[in-house]
């Protein structure tokens, strides 16, 4: 069983949901096809979904709030990371993204190995199910400007200065 909450931050409402171990989603709610994407995760893990609270939720909603301070440097609730092996390999890479600093999509394609792969790189980034934990607002277009955010070119460019700030 899963349960979802709502998170309220300077960015306007995120959804969270989470088991009793782990958290799988946190997005924006008014993000595009977010409802497909809880639908095919509900489905994938044969999980009911339903309002309430868990140890991951509290978790991430203390962690955004320091993270929105300027205060914590890295995340620790637990996550659960569902996608394909080369999803998962984009993902780590955009960890491994120091805060206020960018990376292109074809800077990413490369450090995985992967080169030509830049548009299969910005539909993994697209892809990614864990807002501001997994920084996919750290990604940028080569020619330097923003590109594509689910959540929003102005909230990508908001993490982007709040980040370089603290």
């Amino acid at each position: 069983m899963l349960k979802a909450a709502w998170l309220d931050t300077p960015l306007g409402p995120m959804l969270a949901i989470a088991d009793e171990q782990a958290l799988y989603l946190l997005e924006f709610v008014d993000r595009r096809g977010l409802e497909r994407e809880i639908e095919r995760m509900r489905h994938k893990l044969k999980a009911a979904i339903i309002p309430g609270r868990t140890p991951p939720i509290d978790s991430i909603e203390h962690e955004l709030k320091a993270y929105f301070k300027g205060i914590l440097q890295e995340f620790a609730t637990p996550l659960a990371i569902l996608g394909s092996a080369f999803q998962r390999r984009v993902w780590e890479e955009l960890k491994k993204i120091p805060r206020g600093s960018t990376r292109s999509y074809l800077e990413l394609a490369r450090l995985i190995g992967r080169p030509s792969a830049c548009r299969a790189v910005a539909q993994a980034n697209g892809a990614n199910q864990l807002a501001i934990i997994i920084p996919c607002h750290r990604v940028i277009n080569s020619n330097g400007e923003l590109g594509g955010y689910a959540g929003g070119l102005s909230r990508k460019q908001w993490l982007l200065n709040h980040e370089k700030k603290h």
